[in-house]
């Protein structure tokens, strides 16, 4: 049987701000419906390697590919064309303040699809029942908790039934029992979407509890150390450092 061509696919990827490098030399591949978790400590690149991978960014050197076509090759149009197969849920959520719910939803929707104004409101009331926020179509982000607003950014990310979801800290700012929700929640739309999930986190019960792969960037020799399963590399790492990170908390734990 033939393998399966990586969703993914990043070879000899090196990042910079001018002379400053982030990383160097990252190579690594995603399956179709995996989720894959970038991890390091901070200011290792992790940000920055979605950026790249989103399009936002342009490497100093190397390529991203989508299903075997080069990104940062390819011209400016079919880069566009490769993005809108994406949704992004960025750490603040960025929702639009002054729009309800069901307007920042919509507004993919209206700037790439050409739909009528009752399947518009069908559309997005669906996109928000999929992440428990069914009825809220009326209400504005500030009317809100945190983890209501990352569920309501996360709708607007699937509004264009995206092959790939990007999402930065996706946990950053809320309680445990809103993570761990939210954590349950992209669990359930990968398996009811088979999207591919690309996660940057730090957050320990996150990485453990939906990775499926993972790369861990190195803040100090500006490289990757490894990728695999987060519990693999927890477990039997050869690198001190993944181990730690990956366990971190174990000591607190088993002394209190």
């Amino acid at each position: 049987m033939a393998a399966t061509m990586p969703r993914i696919a990043v070879k000899d990827l090196t990042m910079a701000y001018g002379s400053v490098v982030i990383q160097r030399d990252v190579t690594f591949s995603i399956q179709p419906g995996e989720i894959f978790i970038i991890m390091g400590l901070s200011g290792c690149g992790k940000s920055t390697l979605l950026r790249c991978l989103m399009g936002l960014v342009r490497p100093a050197q190397g390529e991203v590919c989508y299903d075997g076509e080069p990104f940062w090759a390819a011209s400016a149009a079919e880069r566009a064309r490769m993005m809108r197969r994406c949704g992004v849920l960025y750490q603040s959520g960025a929702l639009w303040s002054s729009m309800t719910l069901a307007e920042n939803v919509a507004l993919p929707l209206e700037a790439y699809r050409a739909l009528r104004p009752r399947a518009l409101r069908a559309v997005v009331s669906l996109k928000l029942a999929l992440v428990g926020l069914a009825g809220c179509e009326e209400l504005y982000p500030f009317e809100l908790s945190g983890g209501m607003r990352k569920r309501a950014a996360l709708a607007r990310a699937m509004a264009l039934d995206p092959d790939i979801l990007f999402f930065d800290e996706p946990s950053a700012g809320l309680d445990p029992l809103s993570s761990r929700r939210l954590d349950e929640l992209i669990l359930e739309l990968r398996a009811s979407l088979g999207a591919t999930i690309v996660v940057v986190t730090h957050e320990l019960a996150s990485i453990l509890t939906i990775g499926d792969n993972s790369i861990f960037l190195d803040v100090e020799t500006k490289t990757m150390l490894a990728v695999g399963h987060p519990k693999t590399l927890r477990d039997a790492s050869p690198e001190p450092k993944i181990r730690a990170f990956l366990r971190r908390g174990e000591a607190d734990a088993t002394t209190a």
